[in-house]
């Protein structure tokens, strides 16, 4: 077997100092009283706060990984939708260089303005000698950290961006006067990865309960494989479609993204999720198997019992584990942040208003529940999920077959969708739906329990346990979306377009405002936002390990040098990645074939992220950098006949296309604009293919 020696690129570390900056901060940029730079960085509560500051940035709206509507819809792709404010004009390309909400010069200016304040930090905590040597380079490695994450912001939404030069860059002096040409993505990529190993070595492995969103040596580790996947990805890896490539120039016509394929991109990434995995700080968490139970908090359904999993326990199987609870306690606030085995990073309060809980408000039924029931769930992404056994769903992706992208039959199963619905005398053969699953679709029966975590589909219960039934409010309520229900289709935004909402995120106590006041989250239970969790970090080594298809053996150094990584795709790598999740998932195995086959084990991969990593904010980026997104986002939503009465149950349930939300794919979708005020201020930047420049 052929070995590359693969040795990482070191980019030169920051300065230590600033070049003719002013003596003075500017009093709207930091504190309220002026104070010289001696001033903040020679005082430990002034240094602290200026780092806190720098975090700060990250709870701005327009920088979420996670979060509702307005400010950052890239929330939403094929998966998800939202029936108030704008989703269809998104969905069709109806916005300017401006975005649709002000996302372009949102993101751009936050991000680099966050930039900012961190370099000044990285450029001036070696003068505070108030706190010691090692809480001086523990800080430094925080901000380190947090401007390699502004620029991985920058770099998913606008792809290549210019990095501010380590030297000679007054970073007191306004953004119009340091701004600088578009680097090649791949030097973004190495920059922003080389960064964050720098900021590994100087952060320790864990923190306390009152720093828990501060990063770690595993959040820089973690970030440092997100970039490299990404560097190694299709879009920007010499795939790019033609028009996407030869428009995406500088000034002076150089390529800023690779025009030649290189496989050893993908061993960069498998080796950097294997540099978190080698850490041993982190696992999926699980919960154990419940004998007794609520409404709210069931007893465990038995998974599949495939003959493996059902066999073993944790981590090896399923047999001691509740699947479902597992999945749900990650996100829903049942789980605090300290007790969670798999969060890497997180903002934890950094949020913004269009955070979590918001989202969770725009999910819940508007009657009963006091929500918005905008925010919904596409038919692709329910039939995603998978039946208890491991098969598809009879039905799934039907509405595509043969269409672009959906040409192997991998992609779709054209068995008739499960007709019926549940009778009270049958309940008993659907533990899964609960005590309350009688008239449920038997669509929704037998699938797997992160489906039951996530989807909110017709006749599902709402919890709503901090319901006031003093104020006659009422827990555990089946919800239903026929025409004519309360929650069903009507003349207002009020509605779930696709007769499915989303359960995902929400706890089991969650209610909103009994008089519907505006994004009143006050009887809602805490979530922090799964930034990066351990989960993404094993599904980033199960595919780039699956896309070293030369069989070519690589050696890759660790982020630290103390070690060598050998990459080379090999079933029993794969297993690593892909059999906790499904394991957790409480789901069967792939088969031999599956792993053996790259192109079948891709689809699988791809699925997978789909469901596990489902409304987190990964969707819409990873269609891109797959090159998928030239298929699947033009392909017209699907969901359930909202116009049907309970009287027409097998109509309801009938997938039809949502003529609301019109779509499209064209070249400009493939980036963000960059804003014409941007462009304006920094003559040496070009725009993205598809925009155009100001005049």
């Amino acid at each position: 077997m052929k070995k590359i020696i693969i040795k990482s690129c070191l980019i030169a570390g920051i300065c230590t100092s600033l070049s003719g900056c002013s003596d003075y901060l500017d009093s709207d940029y930091l504190f309220d009283e002026r104070m010289s730079i001696e001033n903040v960085f020679t005082n430990r509560e002034y240094t602290d706060e200026w780092l806190a500051r720098t975090y700060a940035y990250l709870g701005n709206n327009y920088l979420q990984d996670v979060c509702s509507k307005k400010s950052m819809p890239y929330n939403f792709a094929d998966d998800m939708y939202f029936g108030d404010g704008g989703y269809k004009e998104w969905k069709s390309g109806v916005y300017n260089e401006n975005g649709k909400f002000g996302e372009s010069a949102g993101i751009w200016n936050n991000a680099y303005l966050g930039i900012k304040q961190a370099s000044i930090f990285i450029n001036n905590i070696d003068m505070n000698y108030a706190i010691t040597e090692e809480l001086r380079q523990d800080f430094k490695g925080q901000a380190i950290f947090l401007r390699a994450y502004f620029y991985w912001i920058l770099l998913r939404t606008f792809g290549p961006v210019p990095i501010l030069p380590n030297e000679g860059i007054d970073y007191m002096e306004s953004y119009d006067n340091i701004a600088q040409p578009r680097n090649t993505y791949e030097e973004c990529v190495n920059f922003i990865a080389d960064e964050c190993a720098r900021a590994a070595g100087m952060l320790p492995l864990q923190r306390g309960m009152s720093d828990l969103a501060r990063a770690t040596r595993g959040s820089a580790l973690a970030l440092r494989a997100k970039v490299l996947l990404f560097g190694a990805s299709p879009l920007y890896n010499g795939k790019a479609p033609m028009e996407v490539a030869t428009a995406l120039v500088d000034k002076h016509g150089k390529h800023l993204l690779p025009e030649t394929y290189d496989e050893s991109k993908w061993a960069r990434a498998a080796a950097a999720a294997k540099d978190v995995m080698d850490l041993q700080m982190y696992s999926l968490y699980v919960a154990k198997a419940r004998t007794t139970g609520d409404i709210a908090y069931p007893v465990t359904v038995k998974p599949f019992d495939d003959g493996n999993f059902s066999e073993k326990p944790w981590p090896n199987g399923y047999q001691d584990i509740d699947p479902f609870e597992s999945y749900r306690s990650v996100f829903n606030g049942t789980v605090q942040a300290y007790e969670n085995p798999e969060l890497i990073f997180t903002r934890g309060k950094n949020q913004g208003d269009e955070g979590i809980n918001i989202m969770v408000l725009h999910q819940l039924p508007r009657v009963y529940a006091y929500g918005y029931g905008s925010h919904g769930m596409t038919q692709k992404q329910c039939d995603a999920y998978y039946m208890y056994n491991g098969e598809d769903c009879p039905g799934m992706n039907s509405m595509y077959a043969g269409k672009p992208g959906y040409t192997d039959p991998m992609r779709y199963n054209m068995q008739e969708r499960t007709a019926g619905f549940v009778a009270a005398d049958e309940l008993n053969d659907y533990p899964e739906l609960g005590v309350q699953g009688v008239g449920v679709s038997k669509q929704y029966a037998h699938r797997e329990p992160r489906f039951y975590a996530s989807v909110a589909y017709n006749g599902s219960t709402w919890n709503l346990g901090n319901a006031d039934t003093k104020n006659d409010e009422i827990p555990n309520v089946q919800v239903w979306y026929y025409r004519g229900d309360p929650n069903g289709y009507s003349a207002t935004s009020y509605y779930p377009r696709s007769g499915m909402s989303i359960k995902k995120f929400v706890s089991p106590d969650d209610i909103g405002p009994h008089d519907y006041s505006a994004y009143n989250v006050g009887r809602f239970t805490k979530k922090v936002d799964p930034a990066i969790r351990y989960a993404e970090i094993l599904l980033i080594y199960a595919e780039a390990v699956n896309e070293l298809t030369s069989q070519i053996s690589y050696d890759i150094p660790s982020w630290d040098g103390t070690k060598v990584h050998t990459i080379v795709r090999d079933k029993n790598e794969l297993k690593k990645g892909i059999q906790p999740i499904r394991i957790r998932a409480g789901i069967p195995d792939y088969t031999d074939e599956e792993y053996s086959d790259p192109d079948k084990f891709r689809i699988k991969l791809k699925r997978e992220r789909q469901i596990e990593l489902f409304a987190e904010g990964h969707r819409y980026f990873d269609l891109r950098r797959w090159m998928d997104a030239q298929y699947e986002e033009p392909l017209q939503v699907y969901g359930c006949n909202i116009y049907a009465t309970k009287n027409q149950q097998e109509l309801f349930h009938t997938p039809i296309s949502i003529a609301e939300f019109p779509t499209m794919f064209t070249t400009k979708m493939w980036f963000c604009p960059i804003n014409h005020t941007e462009l304006r201020r920094n003559k040496e930047l070009t725009q993205n293919p598809g925009w155009t420049n100001p005049e």
